[in-house]
């Protein structure tokens, strides 16, 4: 009897456990989605000094944890990825462009 009370507090643990970790990922943080961008840059082989701009902004996001310059390049990615959507870009979609959007609303 005292095997299965262990069991099932271990059970309650894990799912606790669980609960948080969803928490954390459905939220969309501004270095994630920066560096979501600086890769489907590079992968369409467009806008190289965006993506000079953008690798230089991260590094400075992980050194003083200031944002501002990564909500600039991210909206400017923005107008990029728009207009490359209505070229029907191959590797541009829909998905991408709301992440990108609701990274720029957490400012």
């Amino acid at each position: 009897m005292a095997k299965t009370t262990a069991k099932t507090a271990s059970k309650t643990a894990t799912k606790s456990a669980s609960a948080k970790t969803k928490s954390t990922t459905t939220s969309v943080s501004i270095e994630n989605v920066s560096e979501e961008v600086l890769s489907k840059l590079q992968i369409l082989g467009i806008e190289q000094q965006l993506q000079a701009d953008l690798e230089w902004c991260l590094g400075s996001y992980r050194a003083d944890q200031n944002p501002s310059g990564l909500y600039e390049m991210v909206d400017r990615a923005l107008i990029v990825f728009n207009a490359e959507k209505e070229k029907k870009t191959k590797g541009v979609t829909t998905k991408l462009i709301t992440e990108i959007e609701k990274a720029l609303k957490t400012r």
